[in-house]
């Protein structure tokens, strides 16, 4: 069968993305306020007025009812046709660099990453957290439409099963470690005053040591482990970070002195660290989500104290998708695009004199972004900068 003309690909493409666009506003308002995404059906946020079909054509309603609410004559907001506009381009230019006729579901899950991008983005612009049904499923379905181009259903270029998931682990053990170790600098070397019970920063950081030296599955086990003596004991039994992190560190210094290979411990350690801390994620997630139900409260304990944070735990569990979806080829270059326009961002706002209030989580989905579409490009470039 010939392949579709590229036109028309490209076009319907760019009228799906429009379609999903108006979905991920609504995923941008209601999430953040605990709201079922799907009842009641939409409405005007000022009047509560039922949205007719005409009101929910994208982008076209919004200019030809002059950006108002037709019923109440409420501003809509820019951000609705804005977010409709970028997911309908960005769709196109995902056909045009993944084709379908190639790539198949490879394509779709794309579409749906940047999606997952967008959506978190918009929402830790407005409350500078990402939620975690963005994020944690975000991570299940890379590993889902990795196996199926594991399973020969798409093109090549897009991660198997293994690259998906050692992107997944190694994006958030990245972050994860960075957030352990910062925050130990934040408290001058202290223990943390507020561990989580059972299972947080503490056992992530058992993983990290454990992994270092056994591998990230009894790295994984280790913080298991650790967590269900902490559940049987219904408290913290602490464990020390001088000889977590502080061990970790020396065991990779020294590891090549004991005949081991110093970036196979490293990247045991980050994958282990990884695994707990996406682990971490969803059972907090699942708890959260439990008492909210039972309680029929929208926040849990949210001027509970803390100990000081390097990275948001948004973030790390963002990074994991990103690693899911791209591996980890795709994370590297994520990260090395965010810090590079966070540092241009940030000294612009200092000649500026301006805030700088954008978290890392906008940083980051550009950088997948850059990673998804262009990030042959940037390695090749990085290898010919290094003369590799």
């Amino acid at each position: 069968m010939d392949l579709l003309p590229l036109p028309f690909v490209l076009i319907t493409a760019l009228v799906f993305g429009l379609l999903v666009g108006s979905f991920t506003n609504v995923l941008i308002w209601r999430l953040p306020r605990g709201e079922s995404i799907s009842f009641p059906p939409s409405h005007c946020p000022h009047c509560d007025h039922p949205l007719a079909p005409k009101d929910l054509v994208p982008v076209f309603s919004w200019l030809s009812l002059g950006g108002k609410c037709r019923y109440c004559g409420a501003p809509i907001k820019t951000r609705y046709p804005t977010v409709e506009l970028i997911t309908g381009v960005a769709y196109a230019l995902i056909a045009y660099f993944y084709p379908p006729a190639l790539y198949g579901f490879g394509t779709l899950g794309l579409m749906l990453f940047f999606t997952i991008l967008l959506a978190g983005s918009a929402i830790d612009l407005d409350t500078y957290t990402i939620p975690d049904e963005l994020t944690l499923p975000g991570v299940a379905l890379g590993l889902g439409f990795a196996a199926l181009a594991g399973a020969g259903l798409t093109a090549g270029g897009l991660p198997n099963f293994s690259d998906a998931l050692n992107g997944a682990l190694m994006g958030a053990g990245i972050l994860m470690t960075i957030d352990l170790l910062g925050s130990w600098v934040l408290r001058r070397f202290r223990e943390r005053q507020y561990p989580d019970l059972p299972i947080g920063h503490q056992q992530i950081a058992l993983a990290l040591l454990v992994g270092a030296w056994a591998g990230p599955l009894w790295g994984l086990g280790a913080a298991l482990l650790s967590a269900a003596v902490n559940a049987g004991a219904r408290r913290v039994i602490p464990i020390p970070e001088l000889l977590t992190l502080g061990g970790a560190l020396l065991s990779v210094a020294l590891g090549v002195n004991l005949g081991r290979d110093p970036l196979a411990m490293l990247n045991g350690a980050l994958q282990g660290a990884g695994a707990a801390a996406l682990v971490a994620g969803l059972y907090w997630w699942i708890q959260y989500a439990f008492i909210q139900k039972k309680s029929g409260e929208t926040e849990v304990e949210e001027d509970a104290p803390f100990d000081p944070s390097a990275m948001g735990f948004g973030d790390v569990k963002l990074a994991g998708a990103i690693g899911a979806f791209l591996g980890l080829s795709g994370v590297l270059v994520s990260l090395g695009v965010a810090i590079f326009a966070g540092a241009i961002l940030g000294v612009i706002q200092m000649a500026m004199k301006a805030e700088n209030r954008l978290k890392f989580g906008p940083y980051l989905a550009i950088g997948a972004v850059v990673a998804m579409l262009w990030g042959d490009d940037v390695v090749s470039w990085y290898r010919g900068m290094l003369g590799l």
